[in-house]
């Protein structure tokens, strides 16, 4: 009896504690269904980019990388835009840096002018039109780790509603939210991830916070099935007014118990979860990268058919980018067109939409070849370790899977030649413990939606309806403590 009178005591003060949290978490969480932070990725940029014009480009990549004065090939070449104008990105190691293809110039200083220019082209109204503010620290929507080191920011603020955060060293949009995107982020990400201003600036405590609370909440929530399995009596022991029961609680207690006994364990596994996003206990092992188009290009290897003329192949596409690589050995350009479709052109050849299968086949086994046999198929739908809720990922994919410890896989899009997912046994708490139990992203929900709409919307609400009981209860324990 002593040990169960603690167990209540212990689980009823950590109730008090963290119901509200619990609270904030399940009813974010349907928010979180439907809304993300807002972003902005590279296919955003491109999507917002101009064309390529052929009649443009000046230089050819070799002419353009030799003004660099560079001691070293570069590791990547692309070929898109930058303030409206055809540029050629050579990466080395973690540095960019970009010549203009139809000048050969090098861009270096970002001026204002070019800031205004670059926020207007995003939204397509006059910089004069927007309130414009130097940010130096990071407000709500320039909270991520990665934005830091890009201070400072120009906001550009229009009247509609949209906002633009372009980087001064960079002159690059790295931020662009909208009333929509703000009001979804407010009903998802940021309360469930406690991504408030105050507290997310400050990386370490937040870090800690999500971690000590979820990992505390699980232990709250497994106690609280530990009492509700231990006072249940399906014999109905208990008497209340004279009847029996299988609960010796009424009213509030009465429902926290029986919801606890029904979505307890969904809120411990959740709580528990949402502690491993967090990565609490180092660094989780991840897949070995499998390589199929080169990252050096030799620049000499594309004098036989420059951008240009890439361009010009590609006559009546819409092409935001040109990227440079190789495969099997032969120079190729790989183009993003308008939407995200993509055309393989080859030097020596005319484009194509994907890489020929049994080369493509030959290039894997030749890349795997070191890590031992693979079995190489099609996939056509999603299976437990490739998917999407919003099905943006590609398919029909290829499918390695290699015979090792690990039973490694990787999925290769053979539009593209490129690894759009792996997984291996050493990623399984990751994919199960993390992705499984926190989103119960399980390919029978996910190719039955509305199923998974329906089955996490009444588990949130049910995981809604115990916090709200449990804040309920803590209200009378903190009134009763008070007095």
């Amino acid at each position: 009896m002593e040990l169960k009178r603690a167990v209540i005591v212990v689980h009823r003060w950590l109730g008090v504690g963290l119901c509200l949290l619990f609270l904030i978490w399940f009813a974010s969480g349907i928010g979180m269904m439907y809304w993300d932070f807002p972003s902005v990725t590279a296919a955003d940029r491109l999507e917002r980019s101009p064309a390529l014009t052929a009649s443009t480009i000046a230089l050819s990549p070799e002419e353009a990388y030799a003004t660099l004065h560079a001691s070293q090939p570069p590791s990547a070449v692309r070929l898109n835009t930058f303030d409206r104008r055809p540029v050629y990105r050579f990466r080395t190691g973690r540095d960019e840096s970009l010549v203009y293809a139809d000048t050969g110039e090098a861009q270096r200083d970002v001026s204002r002018t070019m800031v205004d220019r670059i926020a207007s082209a995003w939204t397509g109204r006059p910089a004069a039109d927007a309130r414009i503010e130097s940010m130096t620290s990071a407000d709500q929507w320039t909270v991520q780790g990665p934005l830091r080191s890009l201070r400072p920011l120009w906001k550009y603020s229009w009247s509609n509603g949209e906002q633009v955060y372009v980087a001064q060293t960079t002159g690059e949009v790295v931020q662009y939210t909208t009333p929509a995107s703000r009001r979804g982020a407010y009903l998802g990400p940021i309360p469930h991830w406690l991504y408030f201003t105050p507290l997310r600036v400050h990386q370490q405590a937040w870090s800690r916070l999500v971690i000590w609370t979820s990992g505390v909440g699980t232990i709250s929530a497994i106690l609280g099935i530990v009492i509700g399995v231990w006072m249940y009596s399906p014999s109905k022991r208990y008497r209340l007014g004279g009847a029996p029961t299988t609960l010796p609680y009424r009213g509030q207690k009465r429902w926290h118990a029986l919801l606890g006994l029904i979505f307890g364990v969904g809120a411990a596994t959740w709580a528990y979860s949402g502690m491993l996003s967090m990565d609490p206990f180092g660094d989780r092992s991840r897949t070995a990268p499998l390589r199929l188009l080169s990252p050096r290009p030799g620049l000499t290897a594309f004098a036989a058919k420059p951008p240009r003329a890439a361009l010009e192949q590609l006559g009546g596409l819409e092409v935001k980018e040109l990227e440079l690589s190789a495969f099997a050995g032969e120079p190729i350009y790989l183009a993003t067109l308008a939407h995200g479709d993509t055309r393989v052109v080859p030097i020596d050849g005319q484009p194509r939409s994907a890489f020929d299968r049994e080369r493509l086949v030959e290039a894997i086994t030749a890349a795997i070849q070191s890590k031992g046999a693979a079995e190489i198929g099609v996939l056509e739908q999603y299976d437990r370790y490739y998917l999407d809720r919003q099905r943006t990922r590609p398919l029909p994919v290829l499918v390695a899977r290699l015979h090792d410890a690990d039973d490694t896989r990787y999925y290769i899009d053979p539009r593209t030649a490129r690894v759009v997912g792996s997984y291996s046994a050493s990623t399984w708490v990751s994919r199960w413990l993390y992705h499984g139990l926190h989103s119960l992203d399980f390919p029978w929900l996910y190719n039955h939606r509305p199923a998974w709409d329906i089955v996490v919307i009444a588990f949130m609400l049910g995981g809604t309806a115990l916090s709200v009981t449990s804040i309920v209860l803590a209200w009378r324990v903190v009134r009763r403590a008070q007095r």
